[in-house]
């Protein structure tokens, strides 16, 4: 019995190195090919994609000077608009309440004046009496350019041939100063619409005025539109650090809107070289 399993044990050890030195067989037949090509030097692709939103190059926001209840708004959003057509009004209460005021000071500090001259020139006022009273003129009459310098501009006017984007306030709303009531772009031969884009530094860097570029807008499906880069930005955007590049589309006889998403291939004039492994 003792014999029997004696001879079991042994079966046993030499059944697991023989199956171990057939796994360690196999393991060493199995091989990876490998084959070696070497690598080479190729310019790199020198565009740059990119996109942004459509604008034109004379986009106005205008606004009333002083602040008011609006009157009238004379236009609405896609309006035509001719240069020097007046778009928007405030009420006029106020305004005029004020150049009325100053017009009483000035003609007040004039009487003044011509009585201190007349009283000076009879050796009864004092020539400090004389200086004051001309004094006094002389702030009326600016405070009067000033009242009516604002009443001017109590009035909104076309700076220029285009159309109305955007229309910010309605009448009866109060405008504050400066306050844009009014976004235009221009469509003029001399107006150009633009592509504005932000970029990296190194984007920038290889990015040149003149450089030339095609453009896509979705509103126009299977269409390309030559462009070319007719601006760069000197200064990085403080809130994304992003630089500013202006494209100069030409559209032809298309007309697009501004606010449109627009995808342009900037074509740089310099290209990088390296190496190219393959695949």
């Amino acid at each position: 019995m003792r014999t029997a399993i004696t001879i079991l044990a042994l079966s046993v050890v030499i059944y697991s190195c023989g199956s171990k030195a057939n796994e360690t067989k196999r393991t060493r037949d199995e091989s990876i090919p490998v084959k070696l090509i070497s690598i080479q030097e190729e310019a790199a692709d020198n565009n740059i994609n990119l996109s942004g939103i459509l604008s034109t190059e004379g986009s106005a926001r205008l606004s009333f000077k002083t602040g008011g209840v609006i009157d009238k708004i004379y236009v609405k959003e896609g309006d035509q608009i001719r240069k020097g057509q007046l778009l928007a009004t405030l009420k006029s209460t106020e305004i005029s309440a004020q150049v009325q005021q100053v017009q009483l000071s000035l003609e007040k500090a004039r009487r003044d004046y011509e009585r201190a001259n007349n009283l000076y020139k009879d050796s009864v006022a004092t020539l400090e009496q004389l200086q004051n009273a001309k004094t006094g003129l002389d702030i009326a009459t600016q405070n009067y350019q000033q009242a009516t310098f604002n009443q001017q501009y109590s009035r909104i006017y076309a700076t220029q041939d285009g159309f109305i984007v955007k229309k910010m306030n309605n009448e009866g709303e109060l405008a504050e100063p400066g306050g844009p009531v009014l976004m235009t772009g221009a469509v003029s031969s001399s107006s150009k619409w633009i592509l504005t884009s932000g970029v990296s530094d190194k984007e920038w860097s290889a990015i040149q005025k003149g450089n030339t570029a095609t453009v896509s807008i979705e509103a126009f499906a299977g269409k390309t539109f030559p462009a070319i880069v007719s601006r760069k930005s000197l200064a990085a955007d403080p809130v994304n650090g992003s630089f500013d590049i202006e494209l100069q589309v030409d559209f032809g006889k298309e007309q697009p809107a501004i606010g449109m998403f627009g995808k342009a291939n900037i074509k740089t004039s310099s290209s990088a070289s390296g190496y190219a492994i393959p695949y």
